[in-house]
């Protein structure tokens, strides 16, 4: 494929107008590999190449969301700036997408898919596993979690991914935050699929990781940074993981070499 024309395309662009995915805003820098379970996407789409991110759930299989789909995906591992060959990284690239049968790009609903990698990934204190939830195990609500990601950390269309992971603290909200908002950027959310999550009397709603970042809980991945509405104080939606562990597990159990 001819490269003349690659650009990086923010991943807000490829939902609708009043939504975004994927930037940490007002978050503050992690203290470096304290999350080695982290993965960096860098995802060749066409013409473009895009990025996300993601979290290894084992040796062979990282979890992200279904909207970081590409032609081509290659996962970085521990790395802290990826703008750097630090020693603790492994590159290595995606040998199947496993997009969840009924993931629809237009509501964004079932928006989770696992990357079985080429290789598998050599475990140490730079990369590892995090645990996922049990089956339908759902978050309390007033729960704190955080969520990380090297995206954009602004707003401003011209602002620059972050080079270095971003953190920020978020709390789990009531369904009827996420049901019973105006905004019509929320008309599809799905409770039994999906988590509202952030802290708009504090204003960090906006502090959201890249899209297909895992929300820890505690020590587990209980959600994936989906999308939300661009207003600001306005919460985030999250793919609820625990609705899919039959599916993650079986899917693994079917690939596992």
């Amino acid at each position: 494929m001819e490269a003349q024309s690659l650009l990086l395309l923010p991943m807000a662009f490829l939902l609708s107008p009043g939504a975004w995915a994927g930037e940490i805003i007002g978050g503050i820098n992690a203290k470096p590999h304290s999350r080695p379970y982290m993965a960096y996407l860098q995802i060749q789409d066409g013409q473009y190449i895009k990025t996300c991110g993601g979290f290894l759930v084992s040796k062979n299989f990282v979890l992200t969301a279904a909207h970081c789909n590409g032609d081509e995906i290659t996962v970085k591992l521990g790395a802290h700036n990826i703008s750097k060959e630090e020693r603790s990284q492994q590159e290595i690239p995606v040998h199947r997408q496993i997009l969840h049968p009924q993931y629809d790009n237009k509501t964004t609903n079932n928006d989770i898919m696992l990357l079985q990698l080429v290789e598998t990934v050599k475990l140490n204190r730079w990369v590892k596993t995090i645990l996922l939830p049990r089956t339908n195990k759902r978050v309390k609500p007033g729960t704190k979690c955080s969520v990380a990601g090297w995206g954009c950390t602004s707003r401003q269309s011209e602002s620059a991914p972050a080079t270095t992971l971003q953190e920020a603290n978020l709390k789990v909200l009531e369904d009827d935050v996420c049901l019973k908002n105006p905004d019509v950027t929320y008309c599809d959310y799905d409770a039994s699929t999906m988590m509202c999550v952030g802290d708009p009397k504090k204003g960090k709603a906006s502090f959201q990781g890249d899209s297909g970042g895992p929300l820890v809980c505690g020590k587990r991945a209980q959600g994936i940074v989906s999308w939300g509405s661009r207003k600001s104080a306005s919460p985030g939606v999250y793919t609820r993981v625990s609705t899919f562990i039959p599916w993650i597990g079986e899917m693994m159990r079917t690939l596992e070499p």
